[in-house]
């Protein structure tokens, strides 16, 4: 509505947006237009059409996201606007396509994957010359969907809808979303994956950003993998490597200098690759999100969150918190991700080798920890308000987090209270930790959130494995003997920490509960307050404790997509009654505003956040 009187100069409708579709024009495209499943070869996309809907209806959009299209609100009202946004009226001037790219899942190379159930629809040039690519989700088969339907429910697009902006909102670096449309047309769906399908409905999401070029695409010229056998299904063809990296860097990394002919040049551009997921990691460990599906083929080219499958913001602090279902062995767990990251960022590197230096690629890669450890620090500096450097800082954050491990506390909750206390003037440690202690969990609350994977016997027994094989002669330190079934060694020793912990709750009663949980607090806030005084003496802001509590509202939110809150705009959604997930927009838009209804703002307990998403 504010928009309006900008209309004629400025906006566009969706009859005259403004195309520019260079990735189609500048990388080769497929020359066969069979929509089956098949391998694509020598190309980077396979033209497509999107395959129509039954009555189409608007679940929510994001006008702040749309508004990056010069889209104003009148035209996300328009009654034409649902058919547009799933494929069942083509978008003038737009070119559907699927990319192809393949993927290491799982730490094990798939070969070709590629856009399943998403496409390219096109890349919009909006009045600040600024280029976006825009892609539905969920629009029907493409040859990459192999045996699946190439549509997506509402259940997960809506996951995916809220997430991103969420996201954005928080400052994380990630695609945007524009739209989510539902129709009367279902697919079968075995949640669970138990025996029980369900007809679900058919939905579409619409989602932009610069690009969607992401590491598996460069991984279609992988030669056949020794542990899988499986090629990339353009192996060998560097002069299309070549054409993909002229075209990353000419659109999306044009500051670099040379050209990618020369060595120089494409060793710079891995390197800004490198940092820009180095700091986007960190991004992500001090909002307590974990991604759930961190394949290579999931990683953006320009340091975004990509992806949204099953994620989930952690909830009660667990360093080994595992998002998704299907992740039995926790390669992808929270505190796993920064590593998984750095492995990601090598395989893209191997794929750089088949034309430049594979040396001075690594000599990039060493300076990863570097890069991380630089953004993660200062964005916890931000939390705790801190306004200066200190080499104790690292020291500090760690000893937060084990105790918001050892008292179980809420990850977002405690950044909260933390910031609420004035650690220059009149701090009464004895308040501070009864309020610490309102978030934490009881004995009875912890024993529902511990819940291990692996049985104590089997934990046992898959420890003894992994000591014998650490200690044979030949093995590389870190060398994983149960890698091969799934089984991350970390999975493994956080079920041996579960089950000692439930253990010792068994013997301990609420008020042995109570002084544990009050004494680590102590200690703890002990050292923040003696650490905020050394920031005040150090720092030249006059007003220091306003610096510091403006810090930290600006970095700290109320309100994270916690997965019971989704679960309930889902719920009613399925129903019909959109309300609810339009509401949670409005409040993910504004995260450091306390919202009126108060359980937006509160954990879920025994909610483990893993889930299942298709």
């Amino acid at each position: 509505m504010r928009y309006g009187r900008l209309r004629d100069l400025s906006m566009k409708t969706l009859e005259t947006l403004t195309f520019d579709n260079a990735a189609l024009r500048d990388l080769p495209v497929d020359t066969s237009s069979q929509n089956v499943p098949r391998q694509v070869k020598n190309a980077c996309f396979s033209r497509v059409d999107p395959t129509p809907l039954s009555s189409p209806k608007t679940v929510v959009y994001s006008s702040s996201a749309m508004r990056l299209l010069n889209l104003p609100l009148s035209e996300l009202e328009r009654d034409e606007f649902p058919s547009y946004l799933c494929g069942s009226k083509l978008i003038p001037g737009a070119e559907y396509a699927a990319h192809c790219y393949c993927g290491h899942q799982f730490g094990y190379f798939s070969g070709q994957l590629g856009d399943g159930a998403t496409m390219y629809v096109g890349e919009v040039i909006n009045n600040e010359s600024q280029r976006w690519e825009i892609q539905f989700k969920g629009a029907g088969k493409t040859p990459f969907s192999r045996s699946a339907d190439g549509r997506k429910v509402l259940r997960s697009s809506l996951r995916e809808f809220l997430c991103s902006e969420a996201m954005f909102h928080l400052g994380v670096p990630t695609t945007r979303a524009g739209s989510c449309v539902v129709s009367t047309d279902t697919v079968v769906r075995d949640v669970l994956y138990d025996g029980h399908p369900i007809n679900e409905k058919c939905t579409v999401i619409l989602r932009i950003a610069p690009t969607f070029i992401r590491f598996g695409s460069f991984e279609i010229f992988k030669s056949i993998d020794r542990l899988t056998g499986r090629p990339g299904p353009s192996v060998g063809k560097t002069d299309i490597l070549k054409q993909l990296l002229r075209y990353t860097k000419s659109r999306f990394y044009p500051d670099i200098p040379g050209e990618v002919e020369e060595e120089d040049t494409v060793v710079a551009m891995y390197r800004e690759i490198m940092e820009r997921t180095a700091r986007l990691v960190a991004h992500w460990q001090t909002v307590g999100f974990c991604h759930g599906v961190l394949n290579t083929d999931n990683m953006s080219i320009l340091g975004l969150t990509i992806d949204y499958g099953p994620y989930g913001f952690m909830e009660t602090f667990d360093p080994g918190f595992i998002c998704n279902g299907s992740d039995k062995g926790g390669r992808y767990s929270y505190e796993a991700q920064p590593a998984i990251c750095k492995w990601n960022v090598k395989k893209l590197g191997e794929m750089f080798a088949l034309i430049v230096s594979q040396e001075k690629l690594d000599q990039v890669l060493e300076s990863w920890e570097q890069v991380y450890e630089k953004e993660y620090n200062q964005l916890m500096r931000r939390k705790l308000g801190l306004l200066t450097e200190s080499s104790d800082d690292a020291e500090l954050f760690s000893k937060l987090f084990a105790t918001m491990r050892e008292t179980h506390s809420d990850f977002t909750t405690t950044f909260l209270l933390l910031q609420s206390f004035d650690l220059i003037e009149g701090f009464n440690s004895d308040e501070a930790v009864n309020q610490m202690l309102t978030n934490c969990l009881s004995i009875e609350d912890v024993t529902k959130t511990l819940k291990p994977t692996y049985s104590k016997a089997d934990c046992a027994a898959l420890l003894q494995i992994i000591s014998q094989f650490s200690l044979a002669a030949g093995n590389e330190a870190g060398f994983n003997p149960l890698a091969r079934y799934g089984i991350e060694v970390d999975s493994v020793l956080r079920d041996h920490q579960i089950h000692q912990d439930l253990e010792n709750f068994g013997k301990m009663t609420a008020e042995d509960r109570d002084k544990q949980c009050r004494d680590k607090w102590t200690d703890w806030l002990q050292l923040y307050k003696t650490r905020v005084q050394d920031d005040s003496e150090k720092s030249n802001d006059s007003n220091y404790r306003q610096a510091r509590g403006d810090l930290q509202r600006q970095s700290n939110p109320v309100v994270v997509p916690r997965n019971h809150i989704l679960q309930r705009a889902i719920d009613r959604a399925e129903l019909g009654d959109y309300s609810l997930a339009r509401r949670l927009l409005e409040v993910f838009e504004q995260p450091y505003e306390k919202p009126a209804e108060q359980w937006l703002a509160e954990r879920d307990v025994g909610d483990k956040g893993a889930c299942t998403v298709t």
